[in-house]
């Protein structure tokens, strides 16, 4: 059975031969392999070699398409986005037919652009980036999905990411957390408005993602961090926007997950209602702020895809301690999991401590009496 297949199956409730193992080395492998510090066993292999070699499974096809991979964002001709570079800083203009909106960045010590001044900081510029999405929309490309299906070949169901909540991007990149939660007391109907103009900026991408009809598995790639949303906030704007969104899919066939990492014990209580199939990247101890058992309980029969702390693949971490928590989130989460680093392979990381969980997973259902349903 391929992996494309298995990988369908966990989310159909069917048996397959194997434990799904599906770890995103990608970050760690163009990281070293920018540096140079590829194993010398990669150093001349591509990156769909490396987990051919690991026999491990690939998830999204958004790496390789140019993020964000499948989805695109088309601004009417009332909207004109200008960059402006000074040195390591880089301003980025957009005009809405309300007024412009300035984004700050800086480079970070890897060479990346980071947020250091959000667009949006009054109510003036809440009307802006009204404004701005009532002229914005998102769309769903079908070549780069199947060029990334072509690209995985069987090794995967391809997937991709669609945008995050109103919620989530302003937390993220429209306004940051805390002058979203100034804004949310100070001017809410405003913000609100803003919530359902993202919202309606995505309703192409969706009607495209369905028309297609060959999508079958879609992330909601939210971060959620119960730093950056609290449980109030998560259920009165977050929730309904989940069940709005993945409702339109599942009546469509097509399953669903969303990320969640970082912290989030203050939002346990939701994720076994939450309306998604399964549940990526959630994090326990030592790294995230809850145990196992806790997310067993928390959880109910989601799938859960990862499971695995990514510093457990760090080389100064006890090699049992990886082996002990592989085993323990088999025991308590199989079938109804798609085992991974929660959320990446580390770039420090020692590769083989995938090789190892690799053949873990393989051999899992030959040396126990625990039959795969």
């Amino acid at each position: 059975m391929t992996k494309r297949a298995m990988n369908l199956r966990v989310f159909e409730g069917k048996e397959s031969p194997e434990i799904f193992f599906q770890p995103r080395i990608e970050w760690w492998y163009w990281y070293n392999r920018d540096r140079g510090t590829l194993p010398e066993r990669y150093r001349e292999m591509g990156m769909l070699d490396v987990f051919d070699d690991l026999k491990v499974s690939i998830r999204y096809i958004s790496y390789f398409t140019g993020l964000p991979g499948a989805t695109a964002v088309r601004y009417s001709d009332k909207v004109n986005i200008k960059e402006k570079v000074e040195g390591d800083r880089r301003f980025v203009i957009t005009e809405t037919p309300k007024g412009e909106l300035v984004t700050e960045q800086r480079t970070s010590s890897e060479g990346q652009w980071r947020i250091v001044k959000y667009p949006i900081e009054n109510g003036d510029d809440v009307e802006k980036a009204i404004a701005l999405f009532e002229n914005t929309r998102s769309v769903f490309i079908k070549e780069n999905f199947e060029r990334g299906g072509a690209f995985f070949g069987e090794r995967a169901e391809p997937q991709f990411f669609v945008p995050r909540s109103g919620y989530q991007h302003l937390a993220l990149y429209g306004m940051g957390v805390e002058n979203l939660i100034y804004a949310l007391a100070d001017v809410p109907q405003k913000v609100e408005r803003l919530m359902e103009a993202i919202d309606h900026s995505y309703d192409a991408l969706y009607e495209n993602i369905i028309s297609y009809g060959k999508v079958r598995i879609v992330n909601f790639g939210e971060n959620i961090d119960g730093h950056i949303v609290s449980p109030r906030y998560f259920e009165k704007y977050c929730i309904p926007f989940y069940e709005k969104r993945s409702e339109q899919l599942r009546r469509a066939g097509v399953y669903t997950h969303i990320h969640i990492d970082g912290s989030f014990k203050p939002l346990l209580k939701y994720l076994k209602n939450l309306p998604f199939d399964g549940l990526e990247a959630l994090t326990p101890f030592p790294q995230g702020d809850v145990s196992l058992e806790e997310m067993k309980e928390a959880i109910g029969d989601k799938i859960l895809l990862d499971g695995i702390p990514a510093i457990l693949f760090l080389p100064d971490r006890p090699m049992e301690e990886l082996e002990e928590c592989v085993e323990k989130v088999v025991k308590l989460f199989y079938p109804r999991l798609i085992l991974g680093a929660s959320d990446e392979v580390p770039p420090p990381g020692d590769i083989e401590r995938v090789r190892y969980i690799s053949q873990y997973c393989r051999n899992y259902l030959k040396k126990t009496s625990l039959p795969p349903s």
